[in-house]
Order: structure tokens, then sequence, then C-alpha cells
């Protein structure tokens, strides 16, 4: 899950609910390859595995909810490899760019963003390679699957990143209060509450109205148990965002 400070309470974002505003910009995009449904589900899918930790999410010793990039990388890995496999039997090709996200986020976005890093990673390091490693290694055979080359899939996997990161923007950031500032080769321009411009404009069309779940939780002390038992009763919120040129 996706926490942002709030205020007086935590701004929570499932994984999931994330994933489906990843898919909502991987729709609309205008720039789309021979592939695009599959980059589509690819979008849509890339957190599934985190439904598994969702169903109990943790808090911390100060009784937190536990944020995305906080979370033990045993775990991770374990029902990251879960969604892959999930979506491979689905889509051959899909999988492969969740596989490819997955390793990913150990490698920085393929160096598309320096400072991704999950807190726990270098406790587990060998973990993590053997993780990396298997993931790159079984890239031929999905990519034969598919019947794709590597162009296509570099290409949609930085666009699955596109995706991915405009969405979390609204997961993690208060742009109310944000300057203007780079993602990738875009440049975002906050205007107001659940607004932005972007340059170059990625849409097909005019602005987009898009939304987003999220669940506000009363900053205090949480027990696990009393986490684990309320959290998923709160009511979610659904907001409106706006994309635009």
């Amino acid at each position: 899950m996706i926490v942002r400070d709030a205020g007086d309470a935590w701004q929570v974002v499932l994984q999931t609910d994330h994933a489906d505003l990843s898919g909502a910009f991987a729709r609309a995009w205008a720039e789309q390859g021979p592939r695009h449904d599959s980059l589509v589900l690819a979008a849509e899918r890339h957190d599934d595995g985190w439904a598994v930790w969702e169903q109990s999410p943790l808090v911390d010793a100060d009784g937190a909810p536990v944020n995305f990039l906080d979370v033990q990388v045993p775990a991770h890995l374990a029902f990251y490899r879960a969604g892959i496999a999930a979506i491979a039997d689905e889509d051959p090709y899909a999988g492969l760019l969740v596989s490819m996200h997955g390793a990913g986020i150990y490698r920085q976005r393929y160096g598309e963003d320096p400072g991704l890093r999950l807190t726990h990673a270098d406790d587990v390091a060998e973990l993590v390679e053997e993780f990396v490693a298997e993931q790159e290694a079984s890239a031929r055979a999905r990519l034969d699957a598919a019947g794709v080359d590597d162009e296509l899939r570099w290409a949609d996997y930085r666009r699955l990143q596109s995706y991915d990161r405009l969405s979390l923007l609204f997961c993690m950031r208060d742009l109310e209060r944000e300057q203007p500032f780079e993602l990738g080769a875009l440049r975002i321009e906050p205007r107001g509450a659940w607004r932005i411009g972007v340059e170059p404009y990625p849409f097909a069309d005019g602005a987009r109205t898009l939304e987003l779940v999220r669940r506000l939780v009363p900053k205090r002390g949480w027990t696990q148990k009393a986490f684990r038992e309320q959290f998923l009763e709160l009511e979610p919120e659904r907001l409106e965002i706006v994309v635009e040129p």
C-alpha cells in the first residue's frame, strides 16, 4: 500500500487501486505499439501480487501503516513471483512486461528512476540478485512465447514505467504544494488539488478525468490486530483527478 501523510490522517492507496489508475493512463495514451492491449493488461495487473499482502497490511513499531517501499523484501519477492506467473498464464507478453517491471524495481527502473530503492533491499542483497537474475534469464523464453523482439519490449517497458510513475504521482505527492518538476521525459505542472498539466501531452485528445481510490486512516498508534480488522472496512473515497495539456 502507498502511504502519504495527509495531516490529520494517512492517505492509503492499495497497490491494486494504484494499478487501476495506471491502466487508465495506459488506455488513454496516444503512442501505442502493436501489442498495446497486452501493455494495458500489464499496467492494470502489474501489482496483483500485492493483493495477498494487502489482505492484512502491516503497521510499524509506532502504529503507522507500512509504506510499500518499507515492506520486508522476502515477502515482496515471493508475492511478485506469484503475480508474474498468474499474469503470464493469461497473456505471455503482459507477463514478460511485469517480469521486467519486477526486476526493474531493484534496478532503479533500469536507469530511469535513480532514486527508487526499497528500504530493506540491501539487507537481503543475495535474494534480490537471485530474483533479478531469474527474471532476466526468463526473458528470452518469454519473448519467444510472446512473439516479440527486444526493441518492442523495451519500448513497452518504458511506457509501462510512465503509466506507473504518473499513477504514483497522485498517490504519493501533495500536488497543491508542488513546484513544476520533471518525470522522465515529461514536465509536470501542478495546477491545484488533483490536477496537473503535462508537457509534452501524452494523450490523444484533450483533458482527461480519471479516478483515484484512497482510504483516509485516522492517525493513532494502531495495533496490528486493530488495523487488520478495521482498515478494509473503511469506506474508500473515489477522487476525480484531471490531466490536461
